[in-house]
């Protein structure tokens, strides 16, 4: 793993909101954190209500974690485009972050610890 990324089990449960929504709740987050970057809380698919996210054409390329692939979140009364990541096939030393999402913070989004 690049020494500058380091993956760690999130404490405690974490939610992520939309548009007055629960997309998710988990207890099995993972917390990533790189560099001088905030850290980034990924969640596992299966804590996610996945009926909310519709799959984007966007794609973005990290050189230590590998190509991610994004989702727009969809509620009652708005669309939040790319708001969600995801690194489907993620290079070696960040392959715990496979099958997890992780949420762009604000506008509309919150992601916190319960």
């Amino acid at each position: 793993m690049a020494d500058h990324i380091k993956i760690r089990k999130a404490p405690g449960t974490w939610t992520v909101r939309a548009g007055g929504a629960v997309l998710g709740e988990s207890s099995n987050a993972l917390e990533l954190s790189e560099g001088d970057y905030p850290a980034v809380i990924y969640f596992p698919r299966g804590d996610i209500a996945m009926a909310f996210l519709d799959r984007t054409d966007k794609t973005t390329h990290c050189p230590h974690k590998g190509d991610a692939n994004y989702f727009s979140v969809v509620t009652k009364s708005q669309t939040l485009a790319n708001a969600v990541w995801t690194y489907e096939d993620p290079k070696g030393n960040v392959a715990r972050i496979k099958d997890h999402l992780a949420f762009y913070g604000g506008n509309g989004v919150t992601v916190e610890e319960i």
